[in-house]
């Protein structure tokens, strides 16, 4: 089989050549990395299980609901991740890569448990005087280099992270028709199913801290915000045009994926709560409309128009960046909440097309006799639906309704 030069004058099967030789370069330098990076971990993970798990429930320095809390599946992980070494060292990368995957379930418990794992440690470095001193002796073995618990236990969810990158090398540099193609790619997605599950946790632990410290910010415990699906947005102050006379009022205002919240700094007579705020009103967004309104401001900011059921607001910003963030951020929110509605008016009125289509096309005489055989039929139907669209429209409107706290 004969190649046409290349616009150097060299063969093409030189390039493919020189491609797959550079291919194999990359692959050595990545799998090489692997094991020296996959030795040093199985050693960290083998001074957690030795120096603190095996000696503290020997000792009983820590109940083993609190030792389960803290360490959770870290003998689970280390006897997995030796197994994985032994391969690797051998050459074993696909085979031995596919059969570390088959344990993941352990780094699924382990990374699930991370946040819980670290209050609990901290609870008991607080409390537990007899564990602080057993970790402060352990830390100070030359074995530990230096290195804390607290870092210690993040790194099952730190190489979670280093697996999703050499993965993702290795199958980049590995010639499709490589007997452990097929292997290496299968257990990229599968650590990325592990990798995506981190990412996820971080965001929701990062949202409930958001929603605790909005939380201590409101006086009394009247406006809750600690709310199973809520999502944290943004805050920020924003003055309230008044639909009459003049004067706007500055307002702290304090966007969540499913409701508004205005609120006023509570009076610095106040000692106690001086650096906090008092929530007015919650306004949900579930039937909200926004909308930029120009011109007000003579080109610095701007004033955006919030309507609701049985409210309306005109919030001024004289800032045209934070402006346009607000704006940006609300109608984003409006619109995750408002699809499941509109795609089901979208079938209704399908449905009456379609209905009114067959009627049209209907011959007269079968018209005229449907009509007069069945006029009941004709006349619930509408009924029906006016219940439901007046049921629907009460539901709406009673979720949807401006909250005065």
């Amino acid at each position: 089989m004969s190649f046409s030069p290349d616009v150097l004058g060299r063969p093409a099967g030189c390039s493919i050549q020189e491609q797959r030789e550079r291919w194999q370069r990359k692959r050595s330098r990545t799998a090489k990395e692997l094991v020296q990076t996959e030795q040093r971990y199985c050693q960290q993970l083998h001074l957690i299980t030795t120096f603190f798990v095996e000696i503290l429930k020997a000792k009983g320095t820590l109940k083993q609901n609190v030792r389960e809390s803290i360490f959770s599946s870290i003998k689970d992980i280390q006897s997995a991740n030796q197994s994985l070494l032994v391969h690797l060292e051998n050459g074993y990368f696909g085979k031995g890569l596919a059969q570390f995957c088959t344990h993941l379930h352990h780094y699924t418990a382990y990374v699930d448990n991370i946040y819980n794992a670290n209050k609990v440690l901290m609870i008991q470095l607080k409390k537990n005087k007899a564990f602080r001193r057993f970790k402060k002796l352990q830390e100070a073995r030359p074995e530990f280099n230096s290195h804390k618990l607290e870092d210690l236990l993040q790194l099952p969810v730190q190489r979670i992270h280093q697996y999703k990158h050499f993965l993702q090398d290795l199958t980049a540099n590995t010639s499709p028709d490589h007997p452990e193609f097929e292997q290496l790619s299968k257990s990229f997605h599968e650590v990325m199913k592990v990798f995506q599950r981190i990412e996820d946790n971080t965001r929701r632990h990062e949202n409930h801290l958001q929603l605790c410290r909005v939380q201590k910010l409101l006086k009394g415990k009247r406006t809750k915000i600690m709310t199973a699906g809520r999502w944290y947005i943004r805050e920020g102050w924003l003055n309230m045009v008044p639909q009459k006379g003049d004067g706007a009022k500055p307002r702290m205002f304090f966007l969540f994926s499913d409701m508004l919240l205005q609120a006023k700094r509570c009076s610095p007579l106040e000692l106690t709560n001086g650096e906090k705020f008092v929530g007015q009103h919650a306004y949900p967004l579930q039937d909200c409309s926004v909308e930029k309104v120009f011109g007000h401001t003579r080109s610095k900011g701007g004033l955006l128009s919030l309507t609701f059921p049985k409210a309306k607001l005109l919030l001024m910003s004289n800032n045209q960046e934070d402006l346009n963030d607000w704006h940006q951020n609300l109608s984003a929110a409006i619109r995750k909440l408002q699809p499941a509605a509109t795609v089901i008016h979208q079938r209704e009125d399908r449905r009456g097309e379609l209905a009114c289509n067959r009627k049209r096309h209907m011959p007269l005489a079968d018209a005229t006799e449907r009509a007069q055989t069945s006029p009941e039929q004709d006349c619930s139907v509408p009924k029906r639906m006016k219940e439901s669209d007046d049921a629907g429209a009460s539901a709406g409107s009673s979720a949807s309704s401006c909250v005065i706290l």
